[in-house]
Protein backbone atom coordinates (compact mmCIF):
# COMPACT_ATOMS: atom_id res chain seq x y z
CA UNK A 1 0.00 0.00 0.00
CA UNK A 2 3.01 2.75 0.69
CA UNK A 3 4.34 2.13 -2.65
CA UNK A 4 0.98 2.80 -4.28
CA UNK A 5 0.79 5.33 -2.55
CA UNK A 6 3.84 6.93 -3.22
CA UNK A 7 3.39 6.21 -7.03
CA UNK A 8 0.49 8.36 -6.70
CA UNK A 9 1.92 10.56 -4.77
CA UNK A 10 4.28 11.19 -7.70
CA UNK A 11 4.63 14.05 -9.90
CA UNK A 12 3.01 14.22 -13.68
CA UNK A 13 5.71 14.35 -15.33
CA UNK A 14 7.86 11.71 -14.01
CA UNK A 15 5.45 9.43 -14.85
CA UNK A 16 5.17 11.27 -18.23
CA UNK A 17 9.03 10.82 -18.62
CA UNK A 18 8.88 6.94 -17.76
CA UNK A 19 5.87 6.59 -19.68
CA UNK A 20 8.15 8.03 -22.73
CA UNK A 21 11.22 6.00 -21.79
CA UNK A 22 9.22 3.06 -22.56
CA UNK A 23 7.70 4.02 -25.47
CA UNK A 24 10.97 4.77 -27.11
CA UNK A 25 13.02 1.58 -25.85
CA UNK A 26 9.85 -0.33 -27.56
CA UNK A 27 9.68 1.49 -30.40
CA UNK A 28 14.04 0.55 -30.98
CA UNK A 29 13.36 -2.98 -30.52
CA UNK A 30 10.61 -3.08 -32.92
CA UNK A 31 12.69 -0.90 -35.25
CA UNK A 32 15.42 -3.53 -34.67
CA UNK A 33 13.63 -6.41 -35.06
CA UNK A 34 12.44 -5.56 -38.52
CA UNK A 35 15.75 -4.29 -40.13
CA UNK A 36 17.16 -6.50 -42.79
CA UNK A 37 20.73 -8.03 -41.93
CA UNK A 38 22.88 -6.28 -42.98
CA UNK A 39 24.54 -7.56 -46.28
CA UNK A 40 27.91 -9.57 -46.28
CA UNK A 41 31.25 -7.42 -47.36
CA UNK A 42 31.97 -8.14 -51.25
CA UNK A 43 34.05 -11.26 -51.57
CA UNK A 44 38.12 -10.24 -52.67
CA UNK A 45 39.12 -10.42 -56.25
CA UNK A 46 41.10 -13.18 -56.66
CA UNK A 47 44.93 -12.09 -57.33
CA UNK A 48 45.76 -10.90 -60.45
CA UNK A 49 47.48 -13.37 -62.29
CA UNK A 50 51.49 -12.52 -63.69
CA UNK A 51 51.90 -12.95 -67.42
CA UNK A 52 54.03 -15.66 -68.48
CA UNK A 53 57.93 -15.06 -68.84
CA UNK A 54 58.55 -15.53 -72.23
CA UNK A 55 61.18 -18.46 -73.21
CA UNK A 56 64.61 -17.83 -72.94
CA UNK A 57 66.47 -16.41 -76.21
CA UNK A 58 67.74 -19.66 -77.96
CA UNK A 59 71.89 -19.79 -77.67
CA UNK A 60 73.86 -18.77 -80.69
CA UNK A 61 75.90 -21.67 -82.20
CA UNK A 62 78.55 -22.58 -84.52
CA UNK A 63 76.85 -24.74 -87.02
CA UNK A 64 76.74 -22.37 -89.86
CA UNK A 65 79.39 -23.24 -92.66
CA UNK A 66 81.22 -20.07 -91.97
CA UNK A 67 82.07 -21.33 -88.89
CA UNK A 68 83.52 -24.13 -90.47
CA UNK A 69 85.50 -22.53 -93.84
CA UNK A 70 88.81 -23.47 -92.22
CA UNK A 71 88.16 -26.86 -91.19
CA UNK A 72 90.72 -28.12 -94.29
CA UNK A 73 93.38 -27.02 -91.55
CA UNK A 74 92.37 -29.51 -88.71
CA UNK A 75 94.88 -32.54 -88.11
CA UNK A 76 98.15 -33.55 -87.14
CA UNK A 77 101.07 -32.15 -90.20
CA UNK A 78 103.95 -32.32 -90.85
CA UNK A 79 105.17 -29.14 -92.67
CA UNK A 80 107.94 -29.24 -95.20
CA UNK A 81 110.28 -26.50 -97.69
CA UNK A 82 109.36 -27.14 -101.51
CA UNK A 83 113.33 -28.96 -101.34
CA UNK A 84 111.43 -31.66 -98.78
CA UNK A 85 113.65 -30.13 -95.60
CA UNK A 86 111.38 -30.80 -92.60
CA UNK A 87 110.09 -27.04 -91.06
CA UNK A 88 108.30 -28.12 -87.82
CA UNK A 89 104.98 -30.34 -87.06
CA UNK A 90 101.64 -28.91 -86.68
CA UNK A 91 98.48 -30.08 -84.66
CA UNK A 92 95.09 -28.14 -85.50
CA UNK A 93 92.30 -29.02 -83.09
CA UNK A 94 89.11 -27.89 -83.38
CA UNK A 95 87.82 -26.20 -79.48
CA UNK A 96 84.51 -24.77 -78.11
CA UNK A 97 82.25 -26.71 -79.76
CA UNK A 98 83.41 -25.85 -83.04
CA UNK A 99 83.89 -22.35 -82.48
CA UNK A 100 87.45 -22.32 -83.07
CA UNK A 101 91.02 -24.02 -84.23
CA UNK A 102 93.99 -23.82 -81.77
CA UNK A 103 97.39 -24.40 -83.34
CA UNK A 104 99.98 -25.96 -81.76
CA UNK A 105 103.25 -25.35 -83.64
CA UNK A 106 106.78 -26.83 -83.13
CA UNK A 107 109.51 -25.95 -85.54
CA UNK A 108 112.26 -27.87 -86.56
CA UNK A 109 114.86 -25.37 -84.35
CA UNK A 110 113.68 -23.92 -81.04
CA UNK A 111 110.67 -21.89 -82.41
CA UNK A 112 107.24 -22.93 -80.87
CA UNK A 113 103.91 -21.15 -81.32
CA UNK A 114 100.15 -21.22 -81.09
CA UNK A 115 97.55 -19.38 -82.84
CA UNK A 116 93.70 -19.21 -81.75
CA UNK A 117 91.60 -18.78 -84.80
CA UNK A 118 87.88 -17.74 -85.08
CA UNK A 119 85.14 -16.66 -87.01
CA UNK A 120 83.57 -13.41 -85.41
CA UNK A 121 79.82 -13.39 -86.83
CA UNK A 122 79.60 -9.74 -85.80
CA UNK A 123 82.38 -8.53 -88.48
CA UNK A 124 81.71 -11.42 -91.04
CA UNK A 125 85.71 -11.88 -90.77
CA UNK A 126 88.08 -14.65 -89.85
CA UNK A 127 90.28 -13.45 -86.82
CA UNK A 128 93.77 -14.94 -85.94
CA UNK A 129 95.78 -14.30 -82.53
CA UNK A 130 99.03 -15.97 -82.40
CA UNK A 131 102.34 -15.69 -80.34
CA UNK A 132 105.17 -17.58 -80.19
CA UNK A 133 108.19 -18.85 -77.82
CA UNK A 134 109.73 -15.66 -78.17
CA UNK A 135 106.80 -13.12 -77.47
CA UNK A 136 106.04 -11.59 -81.00
CA UNK A 137 102.42 -11.39 -81.02
CA UNK A 138 100.46 -11.18 -84.72
CA UNK A 139 97.09 -10.04 -85.18
CA UNK A 140 95.58 -11.41 -88.56
CA UNK A 141 91.92 -10.72 -90.27
CA UNK A 142 90.22 -11.62 -93.22
CA UNK A 143 88.51 -14.95 -94.88
CA UNK A 144 88.03 -16.68 -97.67
CA UNK A 145 89.51 -16.03 -101.16
CA UNK A 146 88.95 -17.91 -104.58
CA UNK A 147 88.91 -21.27 -101.79
CA UNK A 148 91.81 -20.07 -99.86
CA UNK A 149 91.99 -18.55 -96.22
CA UNK A 150 93.71 -15.19 -96.48
CA UNK A 151 94.30 -13.40 -93.10
CA UNK A 152 96.02 -10.07 -93.11
CA UNK A 153 97.33 -7.77 -90.37
CA UNK A 154 100.36 -5.59 -89.70
CA UNK A 155 103.73 -6.31 -87.63
CA UNK A 156 107.14 -4.87 -86.96
CA UNK A 157 109.51 -6.05 -89.79
CA UNK A 158 112.70 -5.37 -88.92
CA UNK A 159 115.24 -4.00 -85.76
CA UNK A 160 113.85 -0.57 -86.02
CA UNK A 161 110.61 -1.01 -85.41
CA UNK A 162 109.09 -0.71 -88.49
CA UNK A 163 105.58 -1.72 -89.13
CA UNK A 164 104.63 -3.45 -92.27
CA UNK A 165 102.02 -5.40 -93.63
CA UNK A 166 101.41 -9.26 -93.24
CA UNK A 167 99.52 -11.72 -95.34
CA UNK A 168 99.04 -15.37 -94.92
CA UNK A 169 97.11 -17.50 -97.05
CA UNK A 170 96.44 -21.20 -96.62
CA UNK A 171 95.05 -23.00 -99.58
CA UNK A 172 94.03 -26.39 -99.88
CA UNK A 173 95.14 -29.06 -102.40
CA UNK A 174 93.68 -31.78 -104.22
CA UNK A 175 95.68 -34.26 -102.72
CA UNK A 176 94.45 -33.50 -98.72
CA UNK A 177 97.46 -31.30 -98.52
CA UNK A 178 97.50 -27.33 -97.48
CA UNK A 179 100.06 -24.89 -98.26
CA UNK A 180 100.87 -21.94 -96.07
CA UNK A 181 101.80 -18.70 -97.62
CA UNK A 182 103.48 -15.65 -95.46
CA UNK A 183 104.07 -12.53 -97.22
CA UNK A 184 105.71 -9.59 -96.14
CA UNK A 185 105.00 -5.77 -97.18
CA UNK A 186 107.09 -2.64 -96.01
CA UNK A 187 105.90 -0.51 -99.01
CA UNK A 188 101.96 -0.77 -97.89
CA UNK A 189 101.46 -3.68 -101.05
CA UNK A 190 103.25 -2.52 -103.49
CA UNK A 191 105.59 -5.54 -103.34
CA UNK A 192 105.67 -8.46 -101.19
CA UNK A 193 108.31 -10.85 -100.26
CA UNK A 194 107.65 -14.52 -99.42
CA UNK A 195 109.19 -14.74 -95.57
CA UNK A 196 107.63 -18.80 -95.09
CA UNK A 197 106.04 -21.54 -97.75
CA UNK A 198 105.45 -24.70 -96.26
CA UNK A 199 103.49 -27.91 -97.74
CA UNK A 200 101.25 -29.45 -94.85
CA UNK A 201 100.98 -33.21 -95.21
CA UNK A 202 98.97 -35.23 -92.83
CA UNK A 203 101.49 -36.71 -90.24
CA UNK A 204 102.31 -40.16 -90.44
CA UNK A 205 103.43 -42.14 -86.96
Amino acid sequence: MDRVADLVRLPCTTLRLGVAAALLATTACARSAAAPPAAAPPAAAPPATAAPAPPPASRPTCTSPEHHQFDFWLGEWEVRAADGRLLGTSRIEGVLDGCALVEHWSGAGPGRGTSLNFYDRASGQWSQTWIDNAGQPLHLAGGLRDGAMVLEGTAPTGPGGQSGRQRVTWRPLPEGAVRQTWERSIDDGATWTVVFDGRYTPHRP
